[in-house]
């Protein structure tokens, strides 16, 4: 009588594959979704913290000078005191927000969606303490600021948030 060997069916051999598969899938599609979401908060930070950089010094700046010289949606400059001018302004080409100031440039925020420059009186409205809209530069007290940021992961894209904004009052004015 021959010895029988031990062995798997080839039943067991299948179902054993199938079921081997089915986890390897499981875990190559979670190990996808977390590199994913790993990726999406690190952009997440790194924009958030580009955008703060960028809002407090457009803040400080803004600030210190005394008067707002041309205004476009896309494009503020103003004057300090020492004659120098400060320009802050929207490049739609290269989605970039750019800082020039005496000849010198420098892009605070890459690929920026949308940038909006609002001006307003600082003398607030009746009763709701919203500040007055304006659309001459010699009456601008208040300076608004609106931009979104996004990146793409994957081909997908992901936005910092809806709306970076933040009004500034012109204190030497």
């Amino acid at each position: 009588m021959p010895s029988r060997r031990q062995a798997f069916t080839l039943v067991e051999m299948l179902v054993a594959m199938s079921l081997s598969s089915i986890l390897i899938a499981m875990v190559a599609m979670m190990s996808l979704f977390c590199s994913r979401s790993l990726a999406a908060m690190a952009n997440y930070s790194e924009l958030e913290t580009q955008s703060r950089a960028a809002l407090d010094l457009m803040t400080s700046e803004i600030r210190q000078t005394t008067s707002l010289s041309s205004y476009t949606p896309t494009d503020l400059t103003f004057l300090y005191t020492n004659g120098f001018s400060l320009r802050y302004y929207y490049n739609q080409g290269a989605k970039e927000l750019v800082r020039s100031c005496n000849g010198q440039s420098k892009t605070l925020l890459k690929e920026c969606d949308f940038v909006q420059f609002s001006i307003f009186q600082r003398n607030v409205t009746n009763q709701t303490f919203n500040c007055v809209p304006t659309t001459n530069i010699a009456n601008c007290k208040l300076v608004q600021i609106n931009w979104v940021c996004s990146r793409s992961i994957i081909g997908a894209k992901l936005n910092t948030e809806s709306v970076q904004s933040a009004k500034v009052v012109i204190r030497n004015r």
